[in-house]
Formats: C-alpha cells, structure tokens, sequence
C-alpha cells in the first residue's frame, strides 16, 4: 500500500478548490482520526464484553449501547477542536451550536450497526457535511442537495473510509502501519443493473403492495419481468450495505411498512438517509424514498425518519415505477380488485 495517495495529501488538494474547501477537508481529517481510533478500540477485543452491553436508549429510543457513547465521544472531541458551526449526532437529542463564526455544519451516526458488535461483524460511521445557514437553527433542515461533503467509515476486515467532496466518490483504506488512509479506489462507479438485492425479508406481511412486487420480480427471476436472477444479502449494516452497492453494485430497500413505528420509515434523514444518497449518486446510483429522490428532502426535526431505497439506477427506477402503478395503488385501498386480489390481471 505504500506509495499510495494519502488521504490527507487528497484534502489538501482540495482545500485550495472552494470557498468551504479548507473548513470541509479540516472536519474529514478530523472525522478520519477519530475513525482510526474507534477502528483500534474495535480491533483490540477490549470491549468484547463491554461493547455489547446496553446503556439504556438514545434520544430518539433505538437501543445504545457502550460503545455506541465511546464512539460519539471520540468523533465529537476531534470535531470540537475544529470552527463547526454546528454538530449533530445520533446520540444527541439537539444539535449543538458552535462556532457561530464557522463556515460548515457536521452531522454523524457515530456507530452504525452496532448490535452486530457482539456478533463480528462490519459497523461503521457516517457523516454529512453542510453550509452553515445564516440561522443555524436551520442548519440541519437543508436539502440533500446542499451537502458540500458526505462519507462512511466501514470497520471490518479492513477499515475503508468512502468519501464524495461533490466530484465522484474516492474509497480509501486504512493503512495500519502507517496510520494513515490510502486511496484504494477512484472515482467509484456503480454497475446500472444488479443482481442483489437487500431487503429485510422477514417483514413481508408488513410492505405496501410496491415493495413486495418488486421483491416478488427479483425471486422470479428469470421466468419473471427482470429476465435474470437475483441473489439476496442482508447485512442489518447500512455501511455495509453500500460498500458491497459500490463494490458489485446491487439495490438495498428500507422501506416503510405497517408496523407502530415504521410508517414514516427508520434510517434517518439528516446523517444516515441523506450522506449515503449523495455518495450513491456520486458514483452513478439512485436514491429514493420510492416516491421522492432523497437529497430533495429536507428534515422537518433532527432524527427524522425515512424509507430508504438505493443502489444500480435501473433496480431503483422500477421500484419507482411500481410505486406509480395504478394497479397496486388501487390494490391498496380495494384489495378485492387489484392485482393481487380474487381478481387478477
């Protein structure tokens, strides 16, 4: 790996580019160190124990566990030494005003997929970065499409740190004798038609009409409309979702669904929802709630919530479309004529 383009070599090309260059590089360098500690304290098996104790519930009542506190302390704490405006976290329950003179904003998941501690398997952090408003109560209510930055840090085999500064999407890796990321992979393109899918299929009984036609077309394969088959993954890891989206390509679905709690969706806008659709984008994919394109939403709160599908454009886009057919809209409000009723078309 050695000879490699450094991360920090990458920032400070891109730091004399834009107006917000040098605050935006700045928060990633920090964001990156701190991935590099959090990646060590995984890595050490310290916390085999400890990191998959629970220490009650969030602001938002997900479960938190320990080391979910241990990873937004170490984010926040390089991040405050820094000019942010204002920060966001999952494990915040409001945004915390900064540097009223900064130029940037900084949202994060400090530890996505964390329940999958105990169990071995890749967790990571995301990030967003956005323009501070003039009112910074708004900071966190801006478009998608105002992101000036997003990335993740995947922690797994090897540590991978996923970044779009608003021109394609760059994959480094962590480089452990060195401490540092090198750049792995540039300029990140995903594939326009797959042959994965992600869903979470144990809730079926639960999806609007939609959903389960699209998922039905992939089990067809073949023999159905989309003419070739489809293999399944479920990680529960949204990083490690998208790393395998942006590695092979592939669509995963998070939709909304009947049950108390999920009719608005459950990955949240601002630091989950939004910082993974401009890196899909980035690099050629789609991103929508089934409905709308995701950077086009704003957030009405900090933890709001939304449905989240994404991946190869051409699997997105017919999940869009189903979600237009006057056939399965009707299917939900007169079952007994719709497509999947006593009446078939």
């Amino acid at each position: 790996m050695t000879g490699q383009l450094r991360l920090d070599d990458h920032l400070r090309r891109y730091s004399e580019t834009a107006p917000h260059a040098l605050a935006v590089a700045a928060a990633v360098d920090a964001i990156a160190a701190a991935a590099i500690e959090i990646a060590d304290l995984i890595a050490t098996g310290d916390l085999a124990d400890a990191s998959g104790l629970t220490t009650g519930r969030n602001s938002d009542g997900d479960v938190q566990r320990d080391l979910d506190v241990q990873a937004d302390a170490i984010l926040r704490r390089g991040l405050n030494k820094l000019p942010i405006a204002a920060l966001a976290s999952e494990e915040m329950r409001e945004a915390q005003i900064g540097d009223r003179e900064g130029r940037i904003c900084v949202a994060i998941d400090p530890l996505d997929g964390s329940s999958n501690i105990d169990i071995n398997m890749t967790v990571g952090t995301i990030f967003s970065i956005l323009p501070a408003p003039d009112d910074l109560s708004l900071a966190f209510h801006q478009r998608g499409t105002a992101q000036l930055a997003a990335g993740f840090v995947t922690y797994g085999p090897q540590t991978s740190l996923v970044l779009t500064l608003g021109d394609g999407v760059d994959i480094f890796t962590l480089d452990r004798k060195a401490g540092c990321f090198r750049l792995a992979r540039s300029g990140a393109q995903i594939a326009e038609r797959c042959e994965e899918f992600a869903i979470n299929a144990s809730n079926r009984r639960h999806w609007d009409a939609p959903v389960r036609a699209f998922v039905d077309e992939c089990l067809a394969g073949v023999e159905g409309p989309a003419n070739h088959d489809f293999n399944m993954r479920w990680v529960g890891s949204l990083v490690a979702e998208a790393y395998r989206i942006l590695t092979r390509g592939g669509i995963f679905l998070y939709p909304s669904d009947a049950r108390p709690g999920y009719g608005d969706g459950r990955l949240r806008l601002t630091y989950e929802a939004h910082p993974m659709a401009m890196i899909i984008e980035q690099a050629g994919g789609s991103a929508t709630t089934g409905r709308e394109r995701i950077l086009d939403l704003s957030a009405q709160n900090l933890h709001q919530r939304v449905p989240l599908i994404m991946g190869s454009s051409n699997e997105v886009r017919r999940v869009e479309e189903l979600h237009c057919d006057p056939l399965l809209l009707a299917g939900e409000t007169a079952p007994l004529f719709a497509r999947r009723g006593f009446f078939r078309v």
